[in-house]
């Protein structure tokens, strides 16, 4: 399985120090392949002072960080249009995010799947 994760995973990753339902989800999950989007990354990285942080560093280390290719933006663009139309549009951020997940043929964690819904073929894994 390979999974990309979104930011308030990562967040709640750090903020549990070990044990909490984050945690709980990457042991039930060890054999999977983890990714983060270059966005996800970015957005955690916001919460430091350094890019150099050790703590930070650790973090981004857990998983594979996914650069914006052209297909990625592609794939924004034609969600963004579409979203657009039905009034639905998510965030720019996790729109970005989504289009990781289905350029990669990922499936995004996250606790916002009613918010991630909207985007159609986009497979969902809460935690």
């Amino acid at each position: 399985m390979k999974l990309c994760f979104d930011t308030t995973f990562l967040i709640d990753l750090q903020k549990e120090r070990g044990a909490g339902r984050a945690h709980t989800f990457l042991s039930a999950h060890r054999e999977a392949n983890f990714f983060w989007s270059a966005i996800v990354a970015g957005e955690f990285a916001e919460g430091f002072a350094s890019a150099d942080d050790p703590v930070l560093v650790h973090y981004l280390r857990l998983a594979t960080v996914l650069d914006v290719t052209k297909e990625t933006a592609m794939i924004y663009s034609r969600l963004a249009r579409g979203l657009r139309g039905t009034g639905k549009l998510i965030g720019s951020n996790d729109l970005w995010i989504a289009s990781h997940a289905l350029q990669h043929r990922l499936t995004l964690v996250t606790n916002d799947r009613a918010h991630f819904r909207r985007v159609r073929g986009l497979p969902l894994l809460g935690y």
